[in-house]
């Protein structure tokens, strides 16, 4: 395909140019084309794969709720918040899903604006879709419907695919003993990591 386009362009060349320029210059000219094509899908791919390291956490959620149940859902975007999203310009500590119409719906989800977005950017906090299959929804409406039962997001990811996922919890507010069990047990794991460092050292 690519080098269609080349023959393409060097039959222009030799069509219009005038005759004075030698055919060395067209081939360097089509030779630095090729190039750039190069560098910008090279380009691409390395974003792609930063993108792929991206994972926005909401750390208090482990803090406040006990989660029951876990899914991956995928999530309804627009162009310019997929992009803020590969660059880590999103939180969700504020966030939560619920039901509407049958649909899941997070909420409290900022994703910041995209830079070069201009006219065609996104509402920060706009509510956004959650795409998991109709089995899923249905077994999760049920649970919620359980007394003390809230759809917390976990973590925000990119896949190996490019494309946004949430995982999401179906939880259970933690009273004022769970709180502090899972202080002293953090706590705990904390110590243990910094005494197994501390031995690898040495």
């Amino acid at each position: 395909m690519l080098f269609e386009k080349y023959k393409q362009v060097s039959r222009f060349l030799f069509t219009f140019v005038p005759l004075k320029i030698k055919y060395r210059d067209v081939w360097i000219f089509l030779a630095s084309l090729q190039i750039r094509v190069s560098q910008k899908r090279d380009f691409h791919l390395k974003m792609k794969r930063a993108a792929t390291d991206i994972v926005i956490k909401n750390k208090k959620a482990s803090h406040y709720y006990e989660f029951i149940d876990k899914y991956i859902a995928g999530i309804k975007l627009t162009g310019t918040e997929i992009k803020s999203i590969r660059m880590g310009k999103a939180t969700i500590v504020d966030s939560y899903c619920y039901f509407k119409d049958g649909e899941l719906l997070i909420k409290g989800m900022h994703i910041a604006e995209y830079w070069w977005g201009n006219l065609n950017n996104h509402d920060p906090l706009r509510e956004r879709k959650l795409l998991l299959t109709k089995k899923e929804l249905r077994k999760i409406e049920r649970k919620t419907k359980e007394t003390g039962l809230t759809i917390i997001v976990t973590k925000v990811f990119i896949n190996d695919r490019g494309l946004a996922k949430a995982e999401i919890a179906v939880s259970k507010g933690k009273k004022e003993f769970d709180k502090r069990e899972s202080l002293k047990s953090s706590d705990a794991n904390r110590e243990m990591d910094r005494a197994r460092k501390i031995r690898v050292n040495y």
